[in-house]
């Protein structure tokens, strides 16, 4: 695998964490009924219920190195779900809060996320400055002159 292969790897590995993050973080307060054990939604007891969207399931990227293949090399980064995906919050006043005034919030830890975005940043930075340092060199060799 090439120089700029590993180092776009990276760069696309770090652009998927920060739109995971950057979700994760715009939908923080997107809550939603909690679970039955049946996997449904609560609701109320009456015949016809209005039926409320689900709590926003947060998500994690894994990155793992790619060291398949005859030549290795580089990043492979993948969205999975987190796990448990939501925490009973307390919200009353929700009209699908259930009979203890429980919703389902996203289970986002405001500072990973933070952690993320700061990790995301620094990795573009450093897998931009192989590509930049490898045309620069490139751009060297190319003008040797005899």
């Amino acid at each position: 695998m090439s120089i700029l292969s590993i180092a776009t790897s990276g760069l696309s590995a770090a652009s998927l964490r920060v739109n995971v993050a950057a979700s994760n973080i715009a939908n923080i307060n997107t809550t939603g009924p909690l679970p039955v054990s049946g996997g449904s939604s609560t609701s109320a007891s009456s015949g016809i219920a209005p039926t409320y969207p689900a709590a926003y399931v947060p998500l994690r990227v894994n990155q793992v190195s790619q060291s398949s293949g005859s030549a290795p090399g580089g990043t492979i980064a993948t969205v999975s779900a987190v796990s448990p995906s939501y925490t009973a919050q307390s919200d009353p006043s929700a009209p699908f809060a259930n009979q203890d005034g429980l919703v389902a919030a996203p289970n986002v830890d405001l500072a990973s996320e933070f952690v993320e975005l700061a990790t995301a940043k620094y990795s573009f930075i450093a897998n931009a400055k192989v590509i930049q340092a490898y045309a620069e060199t490139e751009d060297t060799l190319l003008d040797i002159k005899t």
